[in-house]
C-alpha cells in the first residue's frame, strides 16, 4: 500500500489522502505508473464533483488494483452477480462526519486488472486512459453519484468528463469516427 505523497498541504486545501493497494502485479507489470495515475484520478473526480458533494476536511480514499478472480468474488458476494466486473466501489459512509477526529472514510473503489485491459483493447482506448476513467467513476460513486437513471448517468457523465478533460484525457463517451 503506498499512502498518498501528492497530498495537498495548504491549510485551505481539504486533506484527502488516497491510498492504492496493488494485489494483481499485473498493473504494475504493464503500466509502472498504475498508482500515480490511479491517484491523480482519484483527485480529479474529487475536484470535479459539485460543491458540497466532495468532502471539505479531511477524508481517505482507497483505491485497489486487483484482477478478475478478486472482483469476482466481490461481485458475487456484494452483487449477486456471476463473474468479473471492471469496477466495484464500496462507500464506507453516508456523507456525515465520524464520530471521532479522524478523517471521513469514503470508501474504496476496486479494479479487475483484466477486464480493464480487455476493454481498453475492445474500445481502442489507451490502457492508462481507460484505469483513470474507472477510477474517476468509482470514486464519484462513492460520492454518491449514480447512472440508474438518463438523468443520473447525464449528470455523472459529464463529471467524467469534465474530470477526464484536467487530466488531458478525451471524452470516453464520444464513439471514434472510422477512417
Amino acid at each position: 500500500m503506498n499512502d498518498d505523497p501528492d497530498s495537498p498541504s495548504s491549510p485551505d486545501t481539504p486533506q484527502i489522502s488516497i491510498a492504492v493497494t496493488v494485489l494483481a502485479p499485473a498493473w504494475r507489470d504493464t503500466l509502472s505508473e498504475a498508482e500515480p495515475l490511479a491517484r491523480r484520478a482519484a483527485r480529479a473526480a474529487l475536484a470535479a464533483a459539485e460543491e458540497g458533494v466532495a468532502p471539505a476536511g479531511e477524508a481517505e480514499v482507497g483505491l485497489v488494483l486487483a484482477d478478475d478472480a478478486t472482483l469476482g468474488r466481490l461481485n458475487r458476494r456484494y452483487r449477486g452477480v456471476e463473474g468479473p466486473t471492471n469496477v466495484l466501489s464500496f462507500p464506507t459512509s453516508e456523507g456525515s462526519a465520524p464520530e471521532s477526529s479522524g478523517p471521513l472514510l469514503l470508501g474504496d473503489v476496486v479494479l479487475a486488472y483484466e477486464t480493464v485491459r480487455r476493454e481498453s483493447e475492445e474500445q481502442g482506448k489507451r490502457f492508462s486512459d481507460h484505469l483513470c476513467h474507472l477510477v474517476v467513476h468509482g470514486v464519484l460513486h462513492l460520492l454518491g453519484y449514480e447512472h440508474g437513471t438518463e438523468a443520473q448517468a447525464a449528470a455523472m457523465e459529464r463529471l467524467e468528463t469534465a474530470a477526464l478533460a484536467g487530466l488531458g484525457i478525451s471524452d470516453p463517451y464520444v464513439l471514434a469516427v472510422p477512417s
